[in-house]
């Protein structure tokens, strides 16, 4: 039970948060800053832990208790919102609470008193589960349900079928739960300028109006290489390539009844072509923020595999680090196998070359000695900081154990040369 005293700071605090949640700006004056840690400590905080202010005191407290000194706070899950937002829904799990009240507000407070940096994670792609599709007329999903990614087997069939009508996105949602474990939900795709435009939109709403330290980008990629097979993403391919493409092949390809004439005959163009449209997303998302919040860290959670995540995912972090859009690159090295753990981790750490690296930890998969020997093995390979999947998932009834972080804490907080 808290003392007098804490529960009078909380009191404090908390009505500091609803004076300034209608006016989230007021944040990046009345909070002062956290200091940039000389290592990341990490966790990825879930969206389920930002339902009340209650649970985003206990979770920061946790934290800050345990040695962690950075928060990745989950603000945008499905195309809602865990903030105030006039764009997206407010996230229907937030109905119970006050109108006013605002989750990234309350975390930003209670974690900047308490010296830990919160940085803003959102799910740039991902915006609807596949099992229960948003309700809220304002969702992304059902007001542009023409910028979905579409899978390459569903192309011609919702190559004619209107977006708006009920069956398009049943048919995604459907073939996706049905392609588990590959069907992770439903997309967003960066193809097209409405969508980029709209991506955009959301991240500047965020970074403008918090006194976030960081943007932490997740499912900035492509579910697989199946996608987007959109009718709007082929015609935007056709487009590109139309003039270098001689007039009688044109006519050809035209003129053919496979949806995906154009996709067969350049697979390679097509391959680079998706590859391109995701890294202009990130290029605008990148610019964008720094100019509204100068000084902003930025990093994005990745595939670990760099072949593997630029070949079927899109995904080119390297060159995306190389270009300098990001900060930090975090590679999600969920392995349970030590020796692969390690073998990411320093193959990551030598492509980065220059730029950082946050060494992302499936602890949630792993006993403590084991996360445990991972972090070491990141310090190792000269990782400038390490990240825990998930806060809640070692914090719950679920945890591989009790206790897990303050039976990890004196190895989170050893000096380095004691990571052998």
């Amino acid at each position: 039970m808290r003392s007098r005293s804490t529960r009078l700071a909380f009191v404090v605090v908390f009505a500091a948060v609803l004076s300034i949640a209608p006016s989230a700006r007021g944040l990046q004056t009345s909070i002062p800053t956290a200091p940039a840690p000389r290592e990341v400590r990490g966790l990825w905080v879930l969206r389920t832990s930002l339902t009340s202010a209650a649970a985003i005191e206990r979770m920061v407290t946790t934290a800050a208790e345990a040695g962690y000194n950075t928060l990745l706070v989950q603000v945008r899950g499905r195309g809602d919102a865990y903030y105030l937002s006039d764009i997206e829904p407010r996230a229907a799990d937030l109905g119970s609470q006050r109108g006013d009240f605002d989750p990234l507000a309350a975390t930003i407070a209670f974690a900047h008193r308490a010296g830990l940096q919160v940085h803003a994670w959102v799910n740039v792609n991902l915006v609807s589960s596949a099992v229960t599709l948003p309700r809220a007329a304002n969702h992304v999903v059902r007001r542009h349900p023409e910028w979905l990614m579409v899978p390459a087997p569903l192309a011609g069939r919702l190559r004619t079928m209107a977006p708006k009508s009920p069956g398009y996105v049943n048919a995604i949602a459907k073939w996706t739960r049905e392609s588990s474990p590959r069907g992770e939900g439903i997309f967003l795709s960066p193809i097209t300028d409405g969508s980029q435009d709209y991506t955009v939109r959301v991240v500047n709403e965020i970074v403008e109006r918090y006194d976030i330290d960081g943007l932490h980008l997740d499912y900035i990629r492509y579910p697989s290489n199946d996608f987007d097979y959109s009718r709007p993403a082929l015609d935007a391919f056709r487009a590109a390539r139309h003039a270098a493409t001689q007039a009688d092949r044109r006519s050809a390809l035209d003129r053919s009844t496979d949806p995906l004439a154009w996709t067969r005959a350049f697979p390679e163009a097509w391959d680079a072509f998706r590859r391109e449209r995701l890294t202009t997303l990130v290029h605008r998302i990148v610019t964008s923020a720094r100019t509204l919040r100068p000084g902003i860290t930025i990093s994005a959670a990745v595939v670990p595999d760099h072949a593997e995540a630029r070949t079927h995912r899109y995904q080119d972090w390297a060159g995306w680090a190389s270009a300098g859009y990001l900060d930090v690159v975090c590679p999600m090295i969920y392995t349970q196998d030590a020796q692969t753990f390690a073998s990411q981790v320093n193959a990551t750490r030598k492509l980065l070359g220059e730029t950082p690296m946050w060494a992302g930890i499936g602890a949630y998969r792993l006993p403590v000695a084991q996360t445990g020997a991972n972090l070491r093995a990141a310090r190792r390979a000269g990782a400038a900081g390490i990240l825990l999947f998930s806060y809640d998932s070692l914090t719950g009834a679920e945890a591989p154990s009790r206790g897990y972080l303050t039976a990890l804490k004196p190895i989170l907080l050893e000096p380095h040369g004691d990571a052998r």
